[in-house]
């Protein structure tokens, strides 16, 4: 059984084939500049095969169209047929409140997706255009959307609402919905597994350009700090995360921007990019502080301490922790972060390895000491796994 999982942008479009008995990517492809002159696509296979297509995609129907070909092809593909894909899921970003799970397409899911494009304007429409063209080009197939948001739908009123008058959350659905769901439903599954139960308090910490935190209780979200939109929150990239209104609007007067261009002030130029003034990648960041750049070195710090924030906050949310897991490419390969991060951390019940933390080393990997009484652990995220997942049990 092989599982086609999609993640589309407005002129890209990223997928893997999965082999759900092994639950392993036979390949890996991605189109790129749909809609634009000098489209291509690169696909790699799990053994190594590489494929590269330079071509022009009008559309998503004509990306799909090429990845079918791509998939299938008798020097570089995976399969002999596309007869042999058993489902497609596809990653939508947003659900707002009308799904709470990952859910079977149909032209009403379609409709109400549809419906929800203002609350992602750069995102949605992407990927609804993608689901559209794969049920046009694949219309035998079952196709299913899991959406970003869904898995902290199970945060409380008193965690997701602002303090906003009530018929304005009402009428315009203006409340914190939390990202990377997908992410945080994985990696919050496969701690439950290593800690032996389902009866369980995690912290799960996705850091990346684009980062998050969540405090998950036996499997189910109870908080994230992603809001809205994923401008709200951590410190991260670009995104300058959590920052006091009125002094959003100052520097909107005191750089003579507009409230549009403010917003992509804030989600692009700031975050670790705009404290450093130098990079958002932390290798580069890293390299600098080790050359004793002290505006790289700031950055990280600031980016850190809001980490350890979240951590605390939550922390009492949950009322206590079994484990805090980092995940992302971030969380995953900067022992520097973590050490940051998991300093003075005791008062919590972490008994911190700080020298097992140094090995960046792939695949999971406890950096607690065994007398912690708080796992700490690295965890490495498989979202397509998880939309492969969801779509085998909601499809098939």
């Amino acid at each position: 059984m092989k599982i086609l999982v999609i993640n589309a942008g407005s002129s890209s479009l990223k997928y893997q084939l999965i082999d759900m008995e092994t639950e392993e990517a036979v390949l890996k492809g991605l189109c790129e500049r749909i809609t634009f002159e000098g489209g291509e696509l690169t696909q790699k296979t799990a053994d190594g095969r590489k494929l590269n297509i330079k071509k022009d995609m009008k559309d998503h129907k004509e990306a799909i169209e090429l990845v079918l070909k791509a998939m299938v092809d008798k020097d570089y593909g995976a399969i002999s047929s596309t007869d042999e894909i058993s489902a497609v899921g596809h990653r939508v970003l947003h659900s707002a409140e009308d799904f709470k799970e990952s859910v079977l397409i149909d032209d009403e899911v379609i409709r109400i997706c549809e419906k929800n494009v203002e609350l992602g304007p750069l995102h949605m429409p992407g990927n609804i255009a993608c689901i559209k063209s794969c049920r046009e080009v694949m219309p035998s197939v079952p196709m299913v959307a899991v959406f970003d948001t869904t898995f902290h739908s199970t945060m409380p009123p008193k965690a997701y609402m602002y303090g906003i008058p009530y018929s304005v959350y009402n009428e315009h659905k203006v409340r914190r919905y939390g990202f990377h769901g997908t992410s945080h439903k994985f990696v919050s599954e496969e701690t439950i597994k290593i800690l032996g139960g389902k009866n369980s308090r995690i912290i799960v910490c996705h850091l990346g350009n684009g980062s998050s935190i969540s405090a998950v209780k036996d499997g189910k979200c109870l908080d994230t700090s992603m809001g809205f939109t994923p401008l709200e929150g951590l410190v991260m990239g670009t995104r300058s995360g959590d920052i006091d209104p009125a002094a959003v609007d100052y520097i909107r007067q005191k750089l003579g921007m507009s409230a549009e261009e403010t917003v992509q002030y804030l989600n692009k130029k700031c975050g670790m990019m705009g404290v450093s003034e130098l990079s958002s990648d932390m290798r580069d960041l890293e390299a600098a502080i080790n050359d004793g750049n002290e505006k790289a070195k700031l950055a990280v710090e600031v980016a850190a301490y809001r980490i350890k924030k979240y951590i605390g906050s939550y922390a009492a949310v949950l009322n206590g922790v079994d484990a805090i897991v980092f995940t992302g490419g971030i969380g995953e390969h900067s022992s520097y972060m973590r050490r940051l991060v998991m300093s003075d951390m005791e008062y919590l019940g972490v008994d911190f390895d700080f020298e097992a933390n140094e090995d960046n080393g792939d695949g999971v990997k406890e950096l607690s000491k065994p007398e912690s009484r708080v796992k700490v652990l690295i965890l490495p995220t498989n979202e397509e796994l998880s939309i492969a997942r969801e779509t085998k049990a909601i499809a098939l």
